[in-house]
């Protein structure tokens, strides 16, 4: 049954495509047809048509990319951003280099494949200015490739504090992190919040598929050194069909066992854009399924109905929750943020809870009334910094299931020296033969 219409894009050319939402029992679908290429067809929600149509989220009005590019081909070839996006943005990708120290089967940047030089520390400069122009301060995610291959990295964060953004998260392998003594603490002191660790598994055979080498002694090790120079960690798995579904639930327990280092673990299902050596499967991994995986696995502690759709992203392109952990080990899960969703409700608001949540240092959360010894705020606020842990996810487009309505609601841009801030989804896609609308 179709049930809703939509705009995609042809895999193949690229070229937008008026879409259909249909209902089977197996699934929500969107299906497409170019006029050159043919038929597609992509599962976008595991469930039936009620458990999409009521996914719990209650998103705001619109908000305006200040100073907005005019319209001139549409969404999603004139991102910078245009003035049809819905939102500010939130969280902003510095692509600080192209070069990386491993060459994964898997990813999303291509990264390694050439000898392009890296963005001058006068042209990082020249971006935080434009970012701070355009509606900044943002949460800053610093990127690449791998960032840690640049020696000047504590430089470019400690400039970036400078101009006045308050949190910066570390995209990254963790190999310099586990081999290099000092690395993590030198990391902190420029101003680092968060390191968001690409850890895909428990085991090695999982890094060896999508990493291309055993890679969990040194994971490991990056946790130990960041824990002890005291800065948040965050877990972010790659879930990919086939691979490593069935470590959810080891991947949640080993985060929990590494709290309060470990601030929480956040999911990506595999997206297949960039430098992809898997086939996309017919039954990609969604939202429902990523949340029966981690019912399923964590044997009750967590369950599908504690897990709410952002509020100020569009709501099927994320799933969250955030847990008290008790003295017995359970987790309790805390009241949602904004009725009936679960995080934030605007751009703003989405800056304060990312940066609270991960950051490594003593923050205030709502703990919704569990009993605490409140008498001293000193002993609630490290009760709160050791004892809550967030799980949440993102599932990024490609070309086969992109939505434009979603992509004008992202709040997660790659900053582009040329066009600007530019969509996640829009700047990292690529059709069959790896070509991007906006990556060169």
């Amino acid at each position: 049954m179709i049930f809703a219409r939509a705009e995609s894009v042809c895999p193949v050319c690229l070229r937008v495509l008026p879409a259909r939402k249909r209902s089977e029992p197996d699934g929500i679908y969107m299906d497409k047809t170019c006029p050159e290429h043919g038929d597609f067809s992509s599962l976008i929600w595991e469930g039936d048509l009620r458990s999409y149509l009521t996914w719990p989220v209650k998103n705001t009005a619109a908000e305006a990319p200040v100073d907005g590019k005019a319209r001139d081909r549409g969404c999603p070839y004139d991102c910078g951003l245009c003035r049809e996006h819905r939102t500010k943005g939130c969280c902003v990708l510095l692509e600080l280099t192209r070069r990386c120290n491993l060459h994964c089967p898997v990813c999303f940047a291509s990264a390694g494949a050439g000898a392009e030089s890296d963005l001058s520390l006068a042209e990082i400069e020249t971006q935080y200015d434009y970012l701070m122009a355009h509606g900044g301060p943002f949460n800053i995610q610093l990127s690449g490739g791998e960032p840690t291959v640049r020696d000047d990295l504590p430089a470019i964060i400690r400039l970036g504090r400078e101009k006045g953004f308050p949190f910066f998260q570390l995209n990254t392998n963790g190999l310099r992190l586990a081999m290099e003594a000092g690395y993590a603490e030198e990391l902190k002191a420029a101003g680092l919040n968060t390191v968001f660790l690409q850890f895909d598994g428990v085991t090695d055979a999982v890094f060896e598929t999508l990493r291309g080498r055993p890679l969990l002694a040194e994971k490991e090790q990056a946790i130990v050194n960041c824990a002890a120079a005291g800065l948040g960690i965050v877990l972010v798995p790659v879930i990919a069909a086939g691979v490593n579904e069935d470590q959810v639930g080891a991947i949640l327990r080993y985060g929990l066992e590494h709290m309060p280092a470990v601030r929480g673990i956040h999911f990506q299902p595999l997206s297949y854009f960039g430098r992809c050596a898997l086939s996309r499967p017919d039954r990609p991994v969604t939202i429902p399924k990523m949340l029966r995986l981690l019912e399923d696995q964590t044997a009750g502690l967590l369950h599908a109905s504690d897990f709410g759709g952002g509020g100020a992203e569009n709501p099927y392109c994320s799933f969250h929750a955030s847990y008290l952990r008790r003295s017995d080990g359970s987790l309790k899960p805390l009241k949602r943020r904004a009725e009936g969703g679960c995080c934030c409700v605007s751009s703003d608001d989405s800056r304060q809870s990312v940066a609270s949540q991960w950051s490594g240092e003593a923050e205030e959360f709502a703990l919704d009334g569990d009993l605490l010894d409140t008498s001293s705020l000193d002993t609630f606020l490290e009760h709160a910094r050791l004892n809550t842990f967030a799980v949440s996810g993102m599932v990024f487009q490609d070309a086969w299931n992109l939505d434009l309505d979603r992509l004008r609601r992202c709040y997660i841009c790659e900053m582009d020296s040329r066009r600007g801030m530019v969509p996640f989804c829009a700047y990292n896609l690529t059709d069959t033969e790896g070509r991007s609308l906006y990556r060169t």
